[in-house]
């Protein structure tokens, strides 16, 4: 494990290995760096990887003044740190992150994002409702609303409560606000996206409903970006769908 330091001095921490370019993965919400270690596992051969802890997440520094500014600042400290304009991937709202940074001004080579949660329901006023139960104490039920407002089915909801998995999901519950808020209450940024200057893939699975024409708005508004969509998959696409994507669309 690595670290760097993001500008208001918190720890992030980071995996690097591999060989090749380097390539930056972006989490999204209940994920740490050991969550893509499958795709990765796949793209490692080609390229160096940096995965990283986002902050108030596995051995990453504590949330603080969490904003997406600061989440911003912490992943142009991790593109530091690879010493070039590397390539990114953003899952969820962890494109929506590498979308604002880029969008910012942090140096990408190319960038793909897969299923971007630019949607109704994840709006500015959830992102405090959950941020207000996690401050009375009350994770599990900011995981259990969140949950709902993905999607998630009430009997499914309640199966992952009693499963093993649980407490881990409880111990992301603080983070889950930032990755509300970075869904932009819904709206997609066009403004944003026009200034971009990096290639973009916008990817998405033909089994999410909203996802197709996110993915595609999303490459209308940035120049020289493509969508495409990805047939028999949803949210949790296959490591072994997605890798040789993102290895020919980098390479």
């Amino acid at each position: 494990m690595n670290q760097t330091i993001s500008s208001d001095g918190t720890t992030i921490a980071v995996d690097s290995y591999g060989n090749g370019p380097a390539l930056v993965v972006v989490v999204g919400a209940f994920c740490d760096r050991q969550s893509k270690k499958g795709l990765t596992a796949r793209l490692s051969d080609r390229f160096t990887i940096f995965e990283y802890d986002r902050r108030g997440r596995g051995d990453s520094g504590p949330l603080g003044d969490n904003s997406v500014e600061r989440e911003v600042d912490d992943l142009a400290a991790v593109i530091s740190l690879t010493g070039q304009s590397p390539f990114v991937f953003g899952d969820s709202s962890g494109g929506a992150l590498a979308l604002a940074a880029a969008a910012a001004g942090v140096a990408m080579k190319r960038i793909a994002v897969f299923e971007v949660p630019f949607t109704e329901g994840p709006s500015f006023t959830v992102a405090q409702e959950l941020a207000r139960l996690v401050a009375s104490g009350q994770p599990g039920e900011a995981v259990v609303r969140f949950l709902a407002l993905m999607g998630t089915p009430a009997p499914a909801v309640e199966a992952m409560r009693q499963g093993p998995y649980w407490p881990h999901m409880e111990a992301f519950a603080a983070t889950l606000p930032i990755d509300v808020q970075l869904c932009n209450n819904g709206v997609i940024p066009r403004g944003q996206l026009g200034t971009l200057t990096a290639p973009l893939l916008a990817l998405a699975g033909d089994r999410s409903p909203w996802a197709e024409d996110v993915a595609r708005t999303i490459a209308a508004a940035a120049p020289g970006a493509e969508a495409r969509v990805l047939s028999g998959v949803g949210h949790d696409v296959p490591d072994a769908v997605l890798a040789p994507i993102l290895a020919e669309y980098f390479a």
